[in-house]
């Protein structure tokens, strides 16, 4: 579960004395269920992944919040849920009288977690490879993953989901590389292209 000290100590570093109600507004967002893979679990994970590279970070705590607040707006079937979600976040930063530089680049992470652009600075990067990381793991929690958005899009019939799918994760296999850092390319990478290559057959053994 989600650990309402851990918030509490990123949120003080803004200079947030009590987060204690908005880590209740948040864990509200992530358990709501509609939700299926981008839920708390997904947040611990992506969490743990930042734990482990927060040495590459030039602004820790601001990926940290970045992070806390990239999927707090979801809906599957919105198109500004990146944007949503960041504006909250800037919404509570500038009440705590954050600089406009640091919202900037917090909220500029945030909405690059939609993955339809390059990403422009570092700590961009490093965030949206920790968003990716669940790509580059083994094969059997990279399936619950496919499977967990399935079902959050399980009002979109069967073939036009395996079309859609089969799409984005095309994209993924297209670029150069799926990581843009060397600390996740190296560790994940040929796992993921891997796993992308498995779903895309299935996906596209289904599209008729």
């Amino acid at each position: 579960m989600l650990d309402p000290v851990r918030f509490q100590k990123v949120w003080q570093h803004f200079g947030g004395h009590d987060g204690s109600a908005l880590f209740t507004q948040l864990l509200e967002a992530y358990l709501q269920p509609h939700r299926a893979y981008h839920t708390a679990t997904h947040l611990e994970a992506c969490l743990r992944q930042f734990d482990l590279a927060q040495a590459e970070a030039e602004h820790p705590a601001e990926v940290e919040v970045a992070l806390w607040f990239h999927d707090a707006v979801y809906v599957p079937n919105a198109v500004d849920n990146e944007a949503q979600s960041a504006l909250w976040a800037t919404q509570r930063l500038q009440q705590l009288g954050v600089s406009a530089v640091v919202i900037d680049r917090i909220a500029a992470m945030i909405v690059a977690t939609k993955h339809d652009r390059l990403p422009e600075h570092h700590d961009c990067k490093l965030l949206l490879d920790i968003d990716l990381s669940i790509l580059g793991q083994a094969p059997e929690p990279f399936d619950a993953y496919e499977q967990c958005i399935r079902r959050e899009y399980a009002w979109v019939p069967k073939a036009q989901y395996c079309t859609g799918r089969a799409a984005i994760l095309e994209r993924f296999l297209q670029r150069s590389t799926i990581y843009y850092t060397s600390f996740f390319r190296e560790r994940l990478e040929a796992q993921a292209r891997q796993n992308l290559e498995r779903s895309l057959t299935k996906l596209r053994g289904q599209q008729f």
